[in-house]
């Protein structure tokens, strides 16, 4: 297995979702290749194999029209496709036009052709209009029996219209044929539609990066440019690189990374990422990542993969259709010829009736409408800097019962400040801080740094070289030697396993202790500031059907409930190393009741181990963190709770319009079915009941998209 790849194809000329799921099914029946998917959706196939060229020799025998295009870290889907499409689309609708016409003039004359039932012009005329309006779905049901398939969309629409030509219901059969392929280009235009609201996503790819060269600048493209390159971006630019500012004052748009629209102010020094838009200042930036590391490339790469990962949902109806068409047929040669054997009914009304029930029972709206379905919700989410990682994940999320949230920098800021130093046994409060602020110099934890940074405030110098014998002890603190003294600085742990002396201390910060010499000598408390929009991330969450908020942290536990008070968490756990963190997790998914999900909010690095337990696991803030984009199934690239809010929302309302189009489809089709059966439905009420059912669940899946 060790030469088996994921490759992705763009996939060219693909009309309806039957065909889609023959493709993939035809691929996953051969040795050799490993889980296919096509994603109708998106146009793109996903496959893992080494035989390229047997995957194209595949989709061709199953799909000649069919082509794919390997794609590459450069390529995607463009407007030459969309004018291909158009084309197309112009070249139908005039052969339809055709077939319109001459269907209008067979039916203005039917009453004459009704008196000379075998006229040569009525038939020229039916057969003529019959084939412009359905010669490809001719096409598609002779290649379906060629592989032995047998069954789908166009074996039955073909199957029903002859069997009207044959009953000489010959309105019936070319009206239906019409009708139906005008039900399928509005259908494709439904589609289409939403394919390009995330093209309009994807098109935030920065296409063109200016470098600064010896001769002057020099335009070239971003895939180019190597670390460490130095590039100008002008005002109402894409950013087209991660990077570090170097000269230049100005204001960033990161909405297409995060949803938001708040403008980011960018100085000297700071960051910037690709797909950000400069608004307003030059900025020469020196390049920190390649192209296919930086954060749009991950976002983009996200966005085209998402739908990949199928829905239980997807994978039933995918199946259910497999069984249902060829169900179906049995069915209505059950009605066509069982009555008229067993009763004295004429054979035309029941073949009729028959034919009435296989139009009426096409599986069009589910195979389409319900992929759509996710497919709206992932791109909404994208657009909104909540990058989902397949369909599946939205199901999931619509489930959660239990949240879980990480504390620092997760709920708070994880900006720590020094609220109160409190010295004891004859030290006072600047030589408290001058000992912590030695045992933490080696130290880049927030805590840390925010002790060193008090002691700087108070304008004093410490040297560095004075500090040795530095020795980390574990999720406890740190010991040093500092101006010949022994110095202990950490948590209440630590005090306990050196068997210190010390007094009970009440704070609703984090507090570190500080020992020198073996004795006391008092402690300092360090405060970390709630963001603005936990509290009210907390009730929607709860609002929209989350029973249970629990938050984990290695904070000690006054300083946690403090916290978890004023947000009104359910459950806190305190005081926790990181595999504590994955234990007590462990123990929470024990008691979630089945059916139900639990999801874990880190900051995607630290709590990775979590992340990767939980049903959903949600990295939040994590715009260009690696190890977030790799690990999570959910990326919030932004650090608001808010945005775990909103994608529960999106994946809520995601979940209720796929069975909105599920129960309209079935009822719909239900009621038909009985109707055709009982005799009170013609073919044209079955073809407006077929495809209008298919457009409503379309055009009901587009609504995500604007909601």
């Amino acid at each position: 297995m060790e030469n088996i790849k994921t490759e992705r194809f763009y996939v060219k000329n693909l009309d309806c979702a039957s065909c889609a799921a023959k493709i993939e099914n035809g691929l996953n029946a051969l040795d050799g290749i490993n889980n296919a998917v096509l994603d109708f959706a998106n146009l793109t196939l996903h496959v893992k194999t080494k035989d390229i060229h047997r995957i194209l020799d595949e989709v061709r025998q199953i799909e000649p029209e069919v082509e794919l295009t390997l794609k590459t870290d450069n390529s995607r889907p463009d407007k030459l496709d969309d004018e291909q499409g158009g084309l197309k689309l112009k070249r139908e609708l005039s052969i339809l036009a055709v077939a319109a016409s001459l269907f209008a003039f067979q039916l203005f004359f039917e009453n004459w052709f009704h008196d000379n039932p075998y006229s040569i012009l009525e038939i020229v005329l039916v057969m003529t209009a019959y084939f412009l309006a359905g010669w490809n779905v001719l096409l598609g049901a002779v290649r379906t029996v060629r592989k032995g398939t047998f069954f789908d969309e166009n074996v039955l629409m073909v199957i029903a219209t002859v069997g009207a030509l044959a009953i000489h219901a010959y309105s019936e059969a070319v009206g239906v044929m019409i009708f139906y392929k005008v039900g399928e280009m509005l259908q494709d235009l439904a589609v289409s539609r939403s394919r390009r609201s995330i093209r309009a996503l994807l098109a935030a790819k920065p296409d063109k990066a200016v470098i600064e060269t010896p001769t002057g600048y020099v335009e070239v493209a971003p895939e180019s440019v190597e670390v460490g390159q130095i590039i100008i971006v002008k005002p109402g630019e894409k950013i087209p690189l991660d990077g570090v500012i170097l000269t230049g004052n100005s204001q960033l748009d990161s909405s297409v990374l995060t949803g938001e629209s708040m403008p980011i102010t960018a100085k000297p020094g700071g960051s910037v990422l690709a797909g950000q838009i400069n608004k307003n200042g030059a900025l020469t930036v020196r390049v920190s990542r390649l192209f296919n590391e930086s954060s749009i490339s991950k976002v983009m790469d996200l966005v085209e993969n998402a739908t990949a990962r199928k829905a239980k949902t997807e994978k039933f109806i995918t199946t259910f259709a497999r069984y249902y068409t060829p169900a179906v047929v049995l069915i209505a040669a059950a009605i066509a010829f069982i009555p008229p054997i067993f009763t004295e009914a004429s054979f035309e009304t029941w073949i009729y009736r028959a034919l009435v029930l296989l139009v009426i029972s096409c599986p069009c709206a589910l195979v389409v409408s319900i992929p759509l379905g996710y497919f709206g919700g992932i791109g909404k989410a994208s657009r909104r800097g909540i990058l989902v990682k397949g369909s599946n994940f939205i199901d999931a999320l619509a489930a959660v019962k239990t949240v879980v949230f990480d504390k620092t920098g997760t709920l708070t800021r994880g900006v720590f400040k020094v609220k109160k130093i409190v010295s004891v046994n004859g030290y006072s409060k600047y030589e408290l801080l001058e000992f912590a602020a030695a045992a933490e110099q080696h130290s880049n934890h927030p805590i840390a740094l925010s002790i060193i940074n008090a002691f700087n405030k108070e304008g004093r110098n410490l040297n560095p070289s004075m500090v040795i014998d530095h020795t980390e002890i574990s999720g406890q603190g740190v010991k040093v030697r500092y101006q010949d003294h022994s110095v202990m600085v950490g948590n209440d742990n630590l005090l306990h396993s050196e068997s210190i002396e010390h007094p009970s201390c009440e704070s609703d910060g984090t507090v570190v202790h500080v020992v020198v010499d073996g004795k006391y000598a008092g402690y300092i408390s360090i405060g970390d500031e709630i963001k603005p929009d936990t509290k009210d991330a907390i009730i929607k969450l709860k609002k929209q059907g989350v029973e249970q908020i629990v938050m984990l942290t290695g904070d000690n536990l006054s300083s946690a409930k403090t916290i978890a008070d004023s947000l009104s968490i359910d459950k806190v756990y305190a005081d926790l190393l990181p595999e504590d963190k994955v234990s007590i997790f462990e123990k929470i998914q024990k008691q979630t009741m089945p059916g139900d999900k639990i999801a874990f909010v880190g900051d995607g690095i630290n709590d990775a181990p979590v992340i990767a337990r939980a049903d959903i696991g949600v990295a939040m803030g994590a715009l260009g963190s690696d190890a977030a984009v790799e690990t999570a199934d959910v990326v919030l690239m932004d650090d608001s709770p808010m945005k775990m809010t909103e994608a529960v929302t999106i994946a809520k309302h995601t979940r209720k319009i796929v069975w909105q189009n599920i129960i309209l489809a079935f009822s719909v089709k239900s009621i038909f079915i009985i109707f055709g059966v009982m005799g009170m439905a013609t073919m044209w009420e079955a073809v407006f009941a077929d495809m209008g059912t298919a457009l409503l669940a379309v055009a009901n899946s587009t609504r995500i998209l604007g909601k």
